[in-house]
């Protein structure tokens, strides 16, 4: 009887057990009916709008396994929607935005396309120069940009080229190799904490100085000059630029305008000069780093004399340079902001001297940037964030050079996490043409598909023919992106995006706009590194033009020059900033443009409450960054 109540029991449960599975395979039937269709209406189209290309990349990066330690404290929760909208909204132009013309579709090459085939070589017309040699630069570009492409496997890259560079404890040179060797002494590795060079040489014999500059006499009057130069340099430096002058000693032993013998300290980071800093070359002062325990009332006399052999010891102590002469301290320098121990790969002299010898020791035994930093230089955080797929607010082009990785990691690293830029409703990408050297351009194609932020300008690269970087500029920010306004700067220049956005609502709807700091009636040079010829500039005065370092134009002026540029119309100039003063010009004389003035577009250095300060090295646009950041003002982190 048990037995049958049990089978019974077990038949029933049987039953209810097939009447839930029952149950769960009809409600999960119904639950697929209803998300298939919201699958295909929201997810499908969401990679549908982010273009073939790139949806691969923006899927792939929503895995939820970070890569390191480093990604998982920069990641950030989703962005939820805001009771008001994130977009800037900048409305100078019209209430409606144009449409995009162009999709993204991840891609290096900018669309520029220069026709060769209308430049008449025998020309003689001052802007013709520049049409031939943009001429020839397409044309090598192109062989260049084909060659990384079909024999890319040729090149060797140079992060995986086996050689490494070796960091000597110490270097010894005597002067007559100094002198075959350009009077530079290099460090492979820079300095570090306790490192010191010395120097033996002689200061020779005073000589008149005919240059205006310096003597500032009547006509046919000279100064009596004897004066030489020590510089640490940063040797690595970008072509066709003068290197960085991490510290500039000079003595000067006939005086100068003071008309006492003196010493003169100072830095220089492209061409822009800190404040000196001036020494009569007389006894330290007791509380500065001498060694000496008690008070001396004896002054010595000038360290360096005209045709005597001198023994100098530069060292790099904890918070400057000190300069022993003789075995006497004479001078000491602070490190100034922007430049590092390591920075200072090269020892350079001139003037006149003759040196005899140049020893220097207890150098770095290892390179602190080589694999560390390039490591975290390549981090899936400072990528570019994807377009959206709506016109923006403002684009932002860089001006850049194919060896600059160091002045666009520092970018990346600052004002280009601004938040604003980081959301896409303003786009920051870096302008580059192609390098003579081959592997140069091999790495440089390897950092555009990495960040997705540089736009390969398909010509090879020359001073003379910036403009057509900026030409790019607006053709991108008009065509691919639709902006309401086009910003250009270059690799040195930090920018308070917000500010310019603020700077630029303040013009009125319907405007036609063009703001920086602007030059009226500057007058071209025609003598000097800068000349202008009268081929190159028949006129006397330049047309009102902002600096090149930061301005913005709005999208119907950027829209005209391609559309000149196109039609073989646009007159071509080396001086990018004065080419766009002349651009705007010839628009303003069918529609009134609103030209604004502003020094806080500096161009020269950082003033305070900038809204972009040029002349920037690497390690100043971080300072400036963290300085925001922490501060929420904008200070300068000077190296004056």
């Amino acid at each position: 009887m048990k037995r049958t109540k049990f089978d019974m029991f077990m038949s029933l449960s049987r039953q209810r057990s097939v009447q839930v599975l029952i149950f769960i395979g009809l409600v999960y039937v119904l639950m697929v009916g209803l998300e298939v269709p919201f699958v295909f209406k929201t997810g499908f189209s969401l990679v549908s709008k982010e273009g073939e290309g790139f949806a691969n990349r923006h899927l792939n990066s929503k895995t939820f396994v970070l890569e390191s330690e480093e990604d998982e404290e920069e990641k950030k929760a989703p962005n939820r929607p805001l009771d008001v909208p994130l977009r800037v909204g900048i409305s100078n132009q019209s209430n409606s935005r144009p449409e995009r013309k162009i999709r993204e579709l991840h891609t290096l090459l900018s669309n520029l396309v220069f026709d060769g085939s209308s430049v008449n070589m025998n020309s003689t017309d001052g802007f013709s120069g520049i049409l031939k040699s943009a001429k020839e630069a397409f044309e090598v570009g192109k062989k260049f940009w084909e060659e990384l492409e079909l024999h890319k496997q040729e090149v060797v890259p140079v992060e995986k080229s086996n050689k490494t560079e070796e960091c000597p404890h110490s270097i010894s040179i005597s002067g007559s190799e100094f002198q075959e060797k350009g009077r530079i002494l290099v460090l492979p590795c820079g300095l570090t904490l306790g490192s010191h060079i010395t120097v033996v040489g002689k200061p020779r014999k005073a000589h008149s100085e005919h240059d205006p500059k310096i003597s500032l006499l009547k006509n046919g009057q000279f100064l009596m000059v004897s004066q030489f130069m020590m510089e640490l340099q940063g040797l690595k430096t970008v072509d066709g630029e003068d290197p960085p002058r991490i510290l500039h000693f000079n003595p000067r032993l006939r005086g100068d305008w003071s008309g006492k013998p003196v010493i003169e300290h100072n830095t220089c980071y492209r061409m822009q000069w800190g404040t000196a800093q001036r020494c009569d070359g007389w006894r330290s002062k007791d509380n500065e780093e001498t060694g000496r325990t008690k008070k001396v009332s004896i002054d010595w006399p000038f360290p360096f004399s005209e045709d005597k052999l001198f023994v100098l010891t530069l060292s790099a102590g904890f918070e400057g340079y000190h300069i022993n002469v003789d075995g006497r301290h004479v001078t000491s320098f602070p490190y100034r902001t922007g430049f590092a121990l390591e920075d200072a790969t090269g020892l350079w002299m001139n003037g006149d001297i003759d040196v005899d010898s140049v020893f220097a020791a207890s150098l770095p035994s290892t390179h602190p940037n080589f694999a560390p930093q390039r490591h975290l230089d390549m981090s899936n955080r400072w990528k570019a964030p994807p377009l959206l797929d709506q016109p923006v607010d403002m684009f932002i082009g860089i001006l850049s050079a194919g060896n600059h990785f160091a002045e666009r990691m520092a970018i990346r690293r600052s004002w280009m996490q601004h938040q604003l830029i980081r959301s896409s409703n303003v786009v920051a990408r870096f302008f580059v043409a192609l390098h003579a050297r081959k592997e140069v351009n091999v790495e440089l194609k390897k950092e555009a598909e990495f960040f997705g932020d540089i736009v390969i300008v398909p010509y090879m690269d020359h001073y003379d023919l910036v403009v057509l970087k900026t030409v790019a500029i607006c053709e991108y920010g008009v065509r691919v992106v639709s902006a309401q306004n086009i910003m250009k700067c270059d690799d040195d220049t930090f920018v308070r995006v917000d500010a310019v956005i603020k700077e630029v609502n303040k013009i009125l709807e319907n405007r036609s706009l063009y703001i920086g700091n602007i030059n009226y009636h500057h007058k071209p040079l025609r003598s000097g590194k800068w000349a202008v010829t009268y081929e190159e500039w028949p006129e006397e005065d330049y047309p009102s033009y902002a600096n090149g370092p930061g301005y913005i134009v709005s999208s119907d002026i950027a829209s005209f020059v391609v559309s000149e540029f196109d039609s073989h119309n646009l007159k071509l100039f080396k001086m990018e900033d004065v080419s766009m003063g002349m651009w705007v010009e010839k628009f303003n004389s069918s529609r009134p443009v609103e030209y604004v003035h502003s020094l806080k577009f500096s161009q020269s250095g950082c003033v305070d409450d900038y809204y972009s300060a040029h002349y920037q090295s690497p390690r100043q646009m971080i300072c400036m960054w963290n300085k925001l950041q922490q501060l929420g003002k904008p200070r300068c982190c000077n190296m004056r």
